[in-house]
């Protein structure tokens, strides 16, 4: 069986180094590194790293060193497919069938990369010919440093169909159609696919040329501004992030990745002295490549275009990575300007104006809600309800169950905070006069409108003593009608007597000119409270907090008659069909009954334990502010 370099790369970069080697072997984290006393030799004071972004262990006392399979081969003796396989298990990953053809392509894959180099070397030589004099003015149009050109390895493809074939003529046609540098087409002669284009390397982590990229210099030619390779043996551009092979050690400096469009932007970036830069190759980042940056560092920075087309590719990759988060892993997104890319902002306003931008980026969260909210109008209940729709489907996606959670809270909570806003608070404008000992301010008064409603509503009928008590205070306490605005709504749609009175109240509550916690001055012509009242809450002697407290008794009392009342007479209907169930019921409902007047009596307990008024009488009775 033979195992491709390439998929074997993939085992490692899927396998988490300290994971396996700490089942057997204690490991202390040491800052990016773990450590541990050597397991190969006896020692005392550790000397034994583990790198997971490096993907190897080393011993700086016996020298030890390798990766996962090297570990599971030497510390636990294990053949080598053996420790092939359970990786490869623990990966997900299926271990290639026996295949007599698997050396003869690897073979293949190993000359492709001298294809891949050659073509490089020529086409360094071609831009330092008279060809190539265009693309070295677009160059330094751009502002490329010398240096940075030999080190990114631009090159020149001349516009000859058949140039490249002729000038890597020791290959066979088929190697290069292969590798992607030539193409084929039914009942035509096979063509370059590069033609006049800078050109640009695309290497793999170990630095070795995979595919390339080009751009266009002619802006009327017809074809894509740029074009990559196809997809090959040795290239998978969903798998591999160009200039990762120079970002990652920059990053092991800066602590830092950051993730641009399109390679131009990376090399812009890399000429600025940001050399931690890399980009996707021409597709939205996807799940392979959201790994290998975690591999480098917890938090990638991306930072796509101000415009509207990369603010849908950072979304894209939001969506990509949502089912991915896990403990400690997530992205930072930094938003360019308006109309801007990495490279514009270097040109305009400076390194220092890039480098503001990357100390200060957006979390996934905030760039996720802010992307929603902003994305369709929200003037009506239904477009808000659907912003609500949009953020929750976003958090199902999310696989890690702790963290799904706490994106749907935070998320909910932003979206109550949008769309039911707190009401400013009402400037107070004391209304009263100054007398001797300081100012006498006015009790609220209802408006005319909300007067004349709640006068209709108490005229005439038959009113009990209960519901006529809870609206007197109410009106003596009205901080407390819109904490009961619920339960008084339900009272009010199932009594047609007292409940407009009740409406008209709730209306007014939040129209009052004054302090709310002041009494109402009693409208002239309502009904006085109760002859003789039982209720504590209406005597002006009562202490507030209590007098609240009763209150709230005496609205839930008026709140749940109604409905007792009308489940006796649904009991007693049924005598003629189910004489035993409907007596059960009503003996079940009476029993509440006889509950519910005790918890009046309690109430008028209350009352008499209070202290005798000074002002006993009629008057004594009303409550505060009565006109």
């Amino acid at each position: 069986m033979a195992l491709s370099p390439q998929w074997l790369d993939e085992l490692r970069m899927r396998t988490t180094l300290s994971a396996v080697i700490g089942r057997t072997t204690r490991l202390t984290k040491a800052g990016r590194e773990f450590k541990a006393c050597c397991p190969f030799h006896n020692e005392k004071t550790p000397s034994f790293y583990v790198n997971d972004e490096k993907g190897f262990y080393h011993c700086f006392g016996c020298e030890a060193h390798g990766d996962a399979i090297r570990w599971l081969t030497d510390q636990r003796g294990m053949p080598f497919m053996d420790a092939v396989k359970e990786l490869a298990a623990e990966a997900g990953m299926e271990v290639p069938a026996p295949d007599p053809r698997a050396a003869e392509r690897a073979e293949k894959r190993a000359s492709l990369h001298d294809v891949t180099a050659a073509a490089q070397e020529w086409f360094v030589r071609e831009l330092a010919s008279p060809q190539g004099a265009e693309a070295r003015a677009y160059l330094k149009r751009r502002g490329f440093s010398d240096s940075v050109v030999r080190e990114f390895g631009f090159g020149f493809a001349p516009e000859d169909r058949q140039a490249l074939k002729s000038a890597l003529s020791q290959f066979d046609e088929r190697m290069l159609i292969e590798a992607g540098m030539r193409i084929e087409v039914e009942d035509k002669d096979p063509y370059d696919r590069f033609r006049g284009r800078l050109m640009l390397p695309i290497q793999d982590t170990r630095g070795r040329v995979i595919a390339f990229g080009g751009r266009i210099l002619d802006s009327d030619a017809y074809g894509p501004k740029y074009l990559n390779s196809p997809d090959t043996p040795l290239f998978d551009k969903g798998r591999t992030l160009y200039n990762l092979h120079r970002a990652a050690p920059a990053t092991r400096q800066s602590g830092r990745i950051v993730v641009v469009e399109g390679y131009m932007d990376a090399i812009a970036l890399a000429n600025a002295g940001i050399a931690e830069a890399v980009a996707p190759l021409g597709t939205a980042l996807t799940e392979n490549q959201i790994e290998l940056l975690w591999r480098q560092v917890e938090r990638p920075i991306l930072c796509f275009d101000g415009d509207n087309a990369g603010q849908r590719a950072a979304m894209r990759a939001i969506g990509r990575v949502l089912p991915k988060l896990r403990p400690g892993h997530s992205l930072s997104i930094v938003r360019m300007p308006a109309g801007k890319d990495p490279d514009d902002l270097l040109k305009e306003s400076g390194v220092g104006a890039m480098e503001e931008l990357l100390s200060s980026p957006a979390s996934l969260l905030d760039t996720l809600w802010a992307f929603e909210r902003d994305a369709q109008p929200l003037t009506s209940p239904e477009e808000k309800a659907g912003l609500k729709a949009r953020l929750l489907a976003h958090t199902e996606t999310i696989q890690h169950d702790d963290i799904r959670a706490l994106y749907r809270k935070e998320l909910l909570d932003r979206f109550s905070a949008f769309a039911f806003p707190p009401r400013a608070p009402r400037e107070f404008k004391p209304r009263g006069e100054w007398k001797k000992g300081g100012f006498n301010a006015h009790p609220p008064r209802l408006s005319p409108e909300t007067e004349a409603r709640l006068k209709r509503a108490m005229a005439g009928g038959s009113r009990d003593a209960l519901a006529v008590a809870v609206i007197h205070g109410l009106l003596r306490f009205p901080d407390t009608i819109l904490s009961h605005e619920a339960a008084l709504s339900r009272f009010a749609a199932s009594d047609r007597n007292v409940g407009p009175a009740i409406d008209s109240l709730i209306a007014a509550a939040e129209t009052l000119d004054s302090p709310a916690e002041s009494p109402i001055s009693l409208p002239k012509g309502l009904p006085a409270p109760p002859a003789n009242t039982h209720f504590a809450f209406l005597d002006k002697g009562t202490d507030p907090v209590d007098a609240r407290e009763d209150l709230a008794e005496a609205v839930s009392l008026l709140v749940e008659r109604p409905a007792l009342e009308a489940a006796l007479a649904a009991a007693t209907a049924r005598f003629e069909t189910d004489p035993e169930g409907a007596f059960a019921e009503q003996q079940r409902l009476l029993k509440r009954k006889l509950e519910f007047e005790a918890r009046l009596g309690k109430m008028a307990s209350r009352k008499a334990a209070k202290p005798a008024n000074r002002n006993s009488g009629a008057e004594g009775n009303q409550p505060e502010g009565e006109a």
